[in-house]
């Protein structure tokens, strides 16, 4: 079997992801599910091994075999773009497959809260978009770069591992950087960025001590950053960058994120009582109190502020989940199942 095949049926079968195991068959993720292809058949070893073959360089295979693991992007003709991971499991080749769309949604499209214009006109700061894996944070970033390409005359520099969405210059002009292709550590990439004129950048990840010590040094120096986390509150997002520096810095880090911080947008993907996923999410403005509570250290305050902020623009989880749950989209079993604080849905469900 040709791997195009398997790629075409997860772009019509509108998948998110396509999964290959040895002693399974090819399964995708619709809507949040996992459903094999029963068609195909339970895939060999050496299936797997022809299908990477088919799709990845000789220098692509050579740091699979030596790393057990690599991540790497393709072009998939004028279909789409997947971001693939292959990897190594129980001593034989597996791979998973991320769909990214060519065409890069709006925010309105997407359900998304229209605050999330207003972080496309910022200046500089840094704006985080948190969440679990899978649910949506690296299109919520392009939704919003690209609408500050239609409408703003920037240089926005991107740093990926790997690159996902391609954005086609508008109003701005665009550098896209992919780990190890186009530079070796995200440390460098960041450093470099401070001499490459850049607007805007987006980084990927903000995954250890250095990257993160670096993006803020570049929102620091009067540049608007993206970047994401993998942390499910804003207060949480908060306490993970601070935890990764040492005690005597994590002060001066404080300090640096009260001055820098614009925005926290965490956001999940729950199953809509129709067909689907809705956006679930959670909004933290870097407002004078927010602000004085990262720089306080005073972190555990920052969910009442939220709860008493909704005018400003912010917004509990629970009480986006029970805005869904009165207009019907999901179901209060799918709500409570996603809610940090079960008991304060059941009060805003009932409130609303």
């Amino acid at each position: 079997m040709d791997i195009k095949l398997l790629l075409q049926n997860t772009i019509d079968s509108k998948a998110s992801d396509l999964h290959l195991i040895a002693g399974l068959p090819p399964t995708l993720r619709i809507n949040g599910e996992l459903v094999p292809i029963p068609s195909v058949g339970v895939l060999t070893t050496d299936q797997i091994n022809q299908f990477l073959k088919q799709i990845m360089t000789a220098e692509q295979l050579e740091k699979l075999s030596v790393n057990k693991e690599i991540d790497f992007s393709l072009s998939f003709s004028d279909k789409g773009r997947f971001r693939i991971n292959a990897y190594t499991q129980k001593n034989s080749m597996a791979a998973a497959f991320r769909l990214i769309p060519l065409a890069i949604p709006d925010i309105d499209s997407m359900g998304l809260p229209k605050i999330l214009h207003s972080f496309t006109s910022l200046r500089q700061g840094l704006v985080l978009v948190t969440g679990p894996t899978g649910h949506g944070k690296s299109t919520t970033l392009a939704a919003m770069i690209n609408e500050i390409n239609k409408n703003r005359t920037c240089h926005i520099l991107t740093i990926e591992d790997p690159v996902e969405f391609i954005f086609k210059p508008i109003k701005s002009i665009i550098s896209q950087r992919e780990m190890r292709s186009d530079t070796h550590s995200w440390e460098i990439a960041l450093r470099s960025a401070l001499r490459e004129d850049p607007d805007v950048v987006l980084v990927g990840e903000m995954r250890d001590y250095e990257t993160i010590a670096a993006a803020l040094t570049v929102a620091e120096t009067g540049h608007l950053v993206f970047a994401t986390l993998h942390t499910n509150s804003a207060a949480q997002s908060i306490d993970r960058i601070v935890d990764v520096f040492p005690n005597e810095q994590q002060k001066q880090i404080r300090l640096q994120l009260s001055n820098t911080l614009e925005a926290v947008f965490s956001q999940r993907l729950v199953a809509s009582a129709a067909k689907g996923r809705a956006v679930a999410y959670e909004v933290m403005l870097g407002t004078t109190a927010v602000k004085t509570a990262i720089r306080e250290g005073k972190t555990h305050q920052i969910e009442s502020i939220l709860e008493t902020s909704q005018e400003a623009g912010m917004s509990t989880l629970e009480r986006s989940l029970a805005d869904l749950v009165k207009a019907g989209t999901i179901t209060m079993e799918t709500a409570e199942s996603w809610s940090l604080r079960p008991e304060e849905l059941a009060r805003l469900v009932r409130s609303i």
